[in-house]
């Protein structure tokens, strides 16, 4: 979209599907199956200069509530930078791209997900359908966030069209829906209600938390719950939340039917490359460099900036900055005319 409102020119859609542009995305899994090889010393790092910090602060944060529960609050804040790297990290464990040892990756995502209020198996199970869907009109649902198209938020009915108008407003995104999500939806296996594996996932975890936050509670009072947990788990959460829908709600994403679609190309040109400030691309786990991510997902993160620095015609797909992503937030609605993701005012001006 353009700083004026108006949609961006044809120049900056993806190539269409054609044979050409599935061939170019499928070269690029060839070239990026290079990097999918993890240190386990540089995992292992990983994982330790996160886990050892937010535990740290967690004690330190612990400590002050004693003397301050303003100063409580504002490390549990600052906790929740690492808290979405831990799940960032927990991410790279579901794809199987932390360790070369997959039981050492499972077992590193399930105790993170305690930390992190995240069943892990639930989730990973629902990514990895998010990562094999992702951009497929006739295959949405699980793992995604609902998008609709303009022909069918038109053929809702008010009751309808206000709600899908409720669930895609920022307030209730990125304001209660963080919340809900870790606090209460993750609670339950929902999607894959009928596998006992999945069940035991979200009720060991589950089981786990209860007794974590029953010790805080018991040594320490509510106040290391109040003033510590919630806050760095919910700005944790709405961070993780704004990552996850930048990352594919944008204006020149892709969407297409099953007949068009192609896995290599909806993730190549349907996924952002989100340029950030060093700082907030170490704390993300270098998550924005979405597009390649999703081309092959057993990169581990830390080898994603060696793709891009290796192939820099990459760094030019789906390219945006932090002030140019806010925009996103006002796209509800994907038109198969124009291959954009509009506005409700857009779709108004344009279709009535």
């Amino acid at each position: 979209m353009a700083p004026d409102g108006t949609l961006a020119s044809p120049a900056h859609i993806a190539p269409t599907t054609t044979q050409a542009a599935k061939s170019d995305a499928q070269k690029w899994v060839r070239i990026m199956a290079r990097y999918r090889d993890p240190s386990t010393r540089r995992s292992l790092t990983e994982v330790a200069i996160t886990l050892l910090p937010f535990l740290a602060i967690w004690a330190l944060a612990w400590w002050v509530s004693g003397y301050s529960y303003l100063a409580a609050f504002a490390l549990g804040a600052v906790n929740a930078l690492f808290l979405l790297r831990l799940f960032a990290i927990q991410h790279d464990c579901g794809h199987g791209a932390l360790f070369a040892n997959r039981h050492l990756s499972d077992w590193t995502g399930r105790v993170l997900g305690v930390l992190t209020l995240t069943p892990y198996d639930v989730w990973r199970r629902t990514h990895a359908a998010h990562h094999g869907t992702a951009g497929n009109l006739d295959r949405r649902g699980m793992g995604d966030i609902h998008t609709k198209t303009v022909e069918e938020y038109q053929a809702l009915s008010k009751w309808g069209q206000l709600r899908y108008r409720l669930y895609r407003n920022p307030i209730v995104l990125f304001g209660f829906g963080p919340g809900y999500l870790f606090f209460l939806q993750n609670r339950l296996p929902l999607g894959l209600m009928n596998q006992r594996r999945y069940w035991m996932s979200a009720m060991t975890t589950n089981l786990s938390i209860v007794v974590l936050f029953g010790a805080i509670w018991y040594f320490g009072g509510l106040a290391p719950l109040l003033l510590i947990a919630l806050p760095s788990i919910l700005i944790a959460a709405t961070a993780g939340m704004w990552l996850f829908y930048v990352q594919h709600q944008f204006e020149c994403t892709q969407w297409a039917p099953d007949s068009d679609w192609h896995m290599q190309h909806a993730a190549l040109y349907g996924s952002s490359y989100y340029v950030l400030p060093k700082v907030l691309q170490w704390f993300s786990a270098n998550i924005g460099i979405h597009h390649v991510h999703h081309v092959y997902s057993r990169i581990p993160f830390y080898r994603l900036p060696e793709v891009l620095k290796d192939h820099a015609e990459l760094a030019k797909i789906n390219r945006m900055n932090i002030r140019e992503s806010l925009v996103n937030a006002r796209l509800h609605l994907w038109d198969d005319k124009t291959q954009r993701l509009l506005s409700f005012a857009q779709a108004r001006q344009l279709y009535g």
